[in-house]
C-alpha cells in the first residue's frame, strides 16, 4: 500500500490520520504534490511549513506583490523542503497559475483577495487550501462554492478548530456524551485588544510593494503603514473587521460542535464607541446573534476594557441544563450543575516530533498540531476524492453568516437569508449589500458562471 492509499483507507475507516499514525510506515514511490503560495506573509508561511512537516510535497511556485517578502519566503522554503530547490517566484498569481503545474494551491493572502485567486486555480486543475474568511462578500463565497462543485475540487479552508485534538476530545468526551443536557445558549467572544489604535499619516507606498495589485478589487486608499503587512484587517475596505476575523473562528467551532447549518435569523449592533482617534474604521464593540430558534448563539467583542473570564478571552461558552462548557484554542473545562467531577483539557504540543516549531518566528505553537492534522485531513480527501472537515461549504455558511452579521449592523435590522435563492427575504436593500463593488477592470465573480 503506498501512502496515500493510507490515507484514503483512514478517510474511508474514521481512522485517526496523524503524523505519528502514519510516518514511520514506509510507502511505494508515488508522484510528488506540487503546491503553489499566493501570499507569503505570516499565517502563509506558517501553514506551508506544516504542510512541509507532514508530507514531502514540491513548493514550486510563490507568489507575492512585496518583492521582499517574497525573496524571504523563497529562501526559507528552499531551506525546509527536502529537495532543497528554490520555488519560482511570481509578482501576478495569474502567471502563476498559468503554468497549470500545481496540484495543490494554497490561498494566504488578504480576504479581499480570497475569491478570484481560489476560483482561477480550480478552474486551473489544482485543489484549494484557503484562509477564512473564504470571501469579503456573500456572492464571491457563492461563486467560490460553486467552482468547487462544477469543477471537482477539494478545497479545504483553514478553520482548523475542527482539526484541533483537545476540541475534538471535548465534542466527543462531553458534547456527544450529552453531559451538557438541553443546550439552548452558547456565548461567543473575544476581548483581545487587537484592534490597531494608531493615526499615522498616508505616505507613498514603499518600492518593493506592488501597491496597485495589492489594492486589486478593493476600493483605492491612500498608503498607509498600517495597510502592509498584517494590519490591513483594521479596514472595512479588505475584510470584515473582528467579526470576519476572529467570531469566524468560534462561530465555525461552535456550528461544527453542535452540527449546525445555517441561522434562521441573523441581527448585530455596534460601532466605534470608545476609540475613536485612530485611523481604523472597523468596530472596537460588536454583539451578533445567530438565531437558531430553540437555541442562540450570540457574539460580542470588546477591543477596551477587561475580559469577563481571563483565562477565555477568545472562546465559546456552551449552557445546558446539566452543565457549561467552556472551550478555547488553548484548553476546555466542562463544569457539571449539583455536583459532579469537572473535567479539563489542553492543547496538545509536539516538540519532540518537530523541535522547530519551539523557535519559528511567529508560529502560533498552540496551532501547530491542529494545522498538521487539517492538512492530513485535506491530503486524504484529495486523495479519496470527498469532501474535508473544513470544506468550502461549510467555510461558505460560517464566512457568509459573520458577513450578514455586519449587513445587520448596517442596515439596523434582523435578517433572514435564503442560501437556496442566495437572497435576504424581504429586504431589497440588504440584498443589494450582499455584493461589493469591484475596483475596475477586475470583475466580480459570478456564481453562475464560474
Amino acid at each position: 500500500m503506498n501512502r496515500r492509499g493510507f490515507l484514503r483507507m483512514g478517510a474511508a475507516t474514521g481512522l485517526a490520520v496523524t503524523a505519528a499514525s502514519y510516518l514511520p510506515i514506509t510507502f511505494a514511490a508515488e508522484k510528488t504534490r506540487r503546491v503553489g503560495l499566493i501570499g507569503t506573509g505570516w499565517y502563509g508561511k506558517s501553514s506551508l511549513f506544516r504542510l512541509l512537516q507532514v508530507e514531502p510535497v514540491e513548493v514550486v511556485s510563490l507568489c507575492d506583490v512585496d518583492r521582499r517578502m517574497l525573496a524571504e519566503a523563497a529562501e526559507m522554503v528552499a531551506e525546509r523542503q527536502k529537495s532543497r530547490k528554490k520555488p519560482r517566484t511570481y509578482s501576478d498569481w495569474r502567471e502563476m497559475l498559468k503554468e497549470k503545474d500545481l496540484d495543490i494551491v494554497m490561498v494566504s493572502t488578504p480576504d479581499h483577495w480570497h475569491a478570484l485567486p481560489s476560483i482561477a486555480a480550480m478552474q486551473a486543475g489544482a485543489d484549494v487550501y484557503c484562509e477564512k474568511p473564504i470571501s469579503v462578500d456573500v456572492v464571491e463565497g457563492q461563486a467560490m462554492l460553486a467552482a468547487a462543485r462544477k469543477y471537482g475540487r477539494v478545497v479545504q479552508i483553514n478553520t482548523q478548530r475542527r482539526s484541533t485534538p483537545h476540541l475534538i476530545e471535548a465534542r466527543d468526551r462531553i458534547l456527544r456524551e450529552g453531559k451538557p443536557g438541553k443546550i439552548a445558549h452558547v456565548e461567543i467572544c473575544c476581548y483581545w485588544h487587537m484592534r490597531a489604535r494608531e493615526n499615522p499619516p498616508d505616505t507613498e507606498p514603499p518600492e518593493y510593494l506592488d501597491y496597485e495589485m495589492w489594492t486589486g478589487p478593493a476600493p483605492m486608499r491612500p498608503y498607509n503603514k498600517l495597510v502592509h503587512p498584517r494590519s490591513w484587517r483594521a479596514f472595512m475596505e479588505y475584510g470584515n473587521g473582528i467579526v470576519g476575523d476572529m467570531c469566524i473562528h468560534m462561530f465555525d467551532m461552535v456550528r461544527w460542535l453542535l452540527e449546525l447549518g445555517w441561522p434562521k435569523r441573523i441581527s448585530s449592533s455596534g460601532g466605534i464607541l470608545v476609540d475613536k482617534a485612530s485611523r481604523a474604521n472597523i468596530t472596537d464593540t460588536q454583539i451578533a446573534t445567530f438565531d437558531y430558534g430553540d437555541l442562540q448563539v450570540v457574539w460580542k467583542h470588546r477591543t477596551w476594557g477587561e475580559a469577563p473570564d481571563p483565562k477565555y478571552p477568545w472562546s465559546a461558552t456552551i449552557y445546558g441544563d446539566k452543565g457549561t462548557l467552556k472551550a478555547s484554542v488553548f484548553s476546555y473545562d466542562f463544569t457539571p450543575l449539583g455536583g459532579g467531577e469537572p473535567v479539563h483539557g489542553e492543547a496538545i504540543y509536539e516538540y519532540d516530533k518537530y523541535p522547530e516549531d519551539r523557535t519559528e518566528k511567529d508560529l502560533e505553537r498552540h496551532c501547530a498540531a491542529p494545522m498538521r492534522r487539517h492538512w492530513q485531513n485535506f491530503l486524504a480527501a484529495v486523495d479519496s476524492r470527498t469532501r474535508p472537515v473544513a470544506d468550502i461549504e461549510q467555510g461558505f455558511i460560517s464566512s457568509a453568516s459573520c458577513i450578514l452579521a455586519n449587513i445587520a449592523m448596517s442596515v439596523g435590522r434582523t435578517l433572514q437569508y435564503d442560501p437556496e435563492k442566495g437572497i435576504v427575504t424581504d429586504d431589497p436593500e440588504a440584498t443589494r449589500l450582499l455584493k461589493r463593488p469591484y475596483r475596475s477592470p477586475w470583475v466580480h465573480p459570478d456564481p453562475a458562471a464560474v
